[in-house]
């Protein structure tokens, strides 16, 4: 299997054919103020060093060095293997909070890391240490949606981890309760998998019922434990794109947004579950000791090797044909300086 880590960059091949457009553009104005001086095969007498196909040389060799760099950018990789066996584990769903407020600091500094930064860390360490498990993904703000399905497909979990923004979600708002049931939609129908919900949230409830869907997941034999992000004094909420400035409410006052501890701590104990706060050092150790509170049970996992990176292969290519360019020169070499190639010598 051949992919690319970062696929939208290879846009930048569009770059290639546009430089050559420019380029052949000015050869033809080079050849019609040349024109001007009178006929080419006599102006050429006046100018020995100038070479007819150096320049053209120079400039493939930059557009075979840019193809190369633009190919290591978007970090080619090949190798990837799939490994089908039968392991033991549970099914653990991840419901992410993806509200505004998760872009607001972590810490009461404003300017600290950002409580979704935080959460992508401590679940993609979590993830790392699933082992055999199988995982999957539920993204809410004012409604809830799958984004993952149950699978064993770590690295596709990982993946998806890094493009979570709160920009995807079409309504804002925090409906836990949502989240909560839309995770429990999301588990296989095998009855005799245990299963957990990890909810990862500032805990800023704006719809309630969240104690109740935690009873009922608890009814149903899920363990939900609670991933707690911010602190009670809270953070403003800075604008995207726009460093320094905040999110204001109508009034013009900056939106201030703070953790409810306590909200997530009864979250905790109606699903069975512990809450465990994520900026702490610990927070991955914690959680993954309480999933492993859980019987196992057998089903098929499917693995996959890492990628092998192809990248370094490219990068030579650059660095060889960069180093081509610089001992070709533009003007003719001494010893061809009398040649030429494509017309007859006059007698």
């Amino acid at each position: 299997m051949f992919d690319f880590a970062n696929p939208y960059l290879l846009y930048l091949l569009w770059l290639i054919p546009a430089l050559w457009g420019i380029y052949w553009l000015a050869r033809i104005r080079r050849r019609k103020l040349l024109a001007r001086f009178g006929r080419p095969d006599v102006i050429a007498h006046l100018m020995p060093d100038a070479s007819r196909y150096k320049p053209a040389i120079k400039f493939c060799l930059r557009m075979i060095a840019l193809l190369a760099i633009i190919i290591v950018l978007a970090r080619p990789r090949a190798g990837e293997r799939q490994q089908d066996k039968t392991v033991a584990g549970i099914e653990v769903m991840l419901a992410f909070d993806l509200s505004n407020s998760m872009l607001a600091s972590a810490t009461d500094d404003p300017e600290g890391t950002s409580r979704l930064d935080r959460a992508r860390l401590v679940l993609e360490k979590m993830i790392d240490r699933l082992d055999n498990n199988k995982v999957g993904m539920v993204v809410f703000a004012g409604d809830a949606k799958t984004q993952l399905p149950m699978t064993t497909d770590f690295y596709t979990a990982k993946m998806y981890l890094g493009e979570l923004n709160p920009s995807e979600m079409q309504y804002q708002g925090t409906s836990l309760a949502e989240a909560i049931r839309m995770s429990m939609n999301g588990f296989g129908p095998d009855e005799n998998v245990h299963k957990a919900i990890v909810l990862i949230t500032d805990a800023e409830d704006h719809e309630g019922e969240a104690i109740e869907a935690a009873k009922l997941a608890a009814d149903n034999d899920i363990q939900l434990d609670v991933v707690s992000l911010g602190t009670e004094k809270g953070a403003p909420i800075p604008l995207p794109g726009a460093k320094g400035q905040y999110m204001r409410d109508y009034e013009g006052n900056i939106v201030n947004t703070a953790t409810n501890s306590k909200l997530a701590e009864e979250i905790a104990k109606a699903g069975k579950g512990v809450v465990v706060n994520g900026a702490a050092n610990d927070a991955v150790d914690r959680l993954v000791d309480q999933l492993e509170t859980l019987q196992k049970s057998e089903f098929k996992h499917i693995s996959y090797s890492a990628a092998a990176e192809q990248f370094p292969i490219f990068a030579w290519i650059a660095f060889v044909f960069l180093i081509l360019d610089v001992f070709v020169l533009d003007r003719k070499n001494s010893w061809l300086r009398n040649v030429n190639f494509f017309t007859r010598k006059q007698k």
